[in-house]
């Protein structure tokens, strides 16, 4: 009597060699590892759509004669990046009190390791950050890059100018030395003389009518939660735009407008 394939067993297979392949037909022991930051790039991307956004963003066409220029814009975030960084450090061992604020500074620069270079980056990257922003204006100016339908990144950009200079003049105060302390009250009076609100801008940074024990609190707060918010916002729809319409090319090297592509604009 023939008994059913169904039991018969199926032919052992040959073992394989130890140390070869560990028993999976030559695969390499090491790969789920070295797939790891693959797979979780793939979980990150199925759940967040991300890569479409970093495909337009790296690899969006530029125009020809782009040069060192175009760099401007990237570099300016840098230097922000470098500000917020090195602010965060800073901010451990700041005292934003009206009697501690000095000699929090000092004891951070004079005792903490690597203090006297954070605060000395923090201080500097703020100038180069101010002319980094007002070289990337003038070249968006020059190459007429805020015309249409760029009008709107402008708007933005101009914004962007006017927080960063908020964000020095509020983190000069600071320090809250006899300097900063006296340049501050002048140019929260110049800021006084503005028509309308100026009055009310003054009130508002001073947290009264004249400088007292609140005001310093108030520009801390200004210059590490309110205006970097602002800031950041405002940079991640500046560059959704810049993804969004392209880069413009020099104007050097728009074509010549002839009589026939006249007339074809006409009709």
């Amino acid at each position: 009597m023939k008994l059913p394939d169904v039991l018969i067993p199926p032919p052992l297979k040959k073992p394989h060699k130890p140390g070869t392949d560990n028993g999976r037909n030559g695969a390499d022991p090491l790969a789920p590892v070295k797939d790891a930051p693959a797979d979780l790039v793939g979980w990150l991307d199925e759940r967040t759509g991300g890569a479409s956004f970093l495909t337009g963003m790296l690899y969006r066409k530029v125009p020809k004669g782009t040069n060192w220029f175009y760099t401007l814009g990237s570099a300016t975030l840098f230097a922000f990046v470098v500000q917020a960084t090195t602010g965060v450090f800073l901010a451990m061992y700041y005292d934003p009190s009206p009697t501690q604020a000095y000699a929090s500074v000092t004891h951070l620069t004079n005792d903490v390791f690597l203090g006297e270079f954070v605060r000395g980056m923090h201080k500097w990257g703020a100038s180069v950050m101010i002319i980094l922003i007002y070289l990337h204006m003038a070249r968006t100016f020059i190459f007429g890059a805020y015309k249409y339908p760029r009008e709107l990144n402008w708007i933005i950009g101009v914004t962007l100018l006017i927080l960063t200079m908020i964000m020095g003049f509020t983190g000069y105060l600071l320090p809250f030395d006899q300097r900063s302390f006296w340049a501050t009250v002048v140019g929260v009076n110049i800021n006084g003389t503005g028509p309308f609100i100026g009055p009310y801008l003054s009130d508002f940074l001073r947290a009264g009518a004249e400088f007292n024990a609140a005001t310093l609190p108030r520009f801390y707060a200004i210059h590490m939660l309110l205006v970097p918010g602002l800031i950041i916002a405002l940079i991640g729809a500046h560059l959704y735009l810049v993804v969004k319409l392209g880069t413009t090319a020099p104007p050097w090297l728009h074509p010549k407008r002839t009589k026939t592509t006249v007339r074809e604009e006409r009709v």
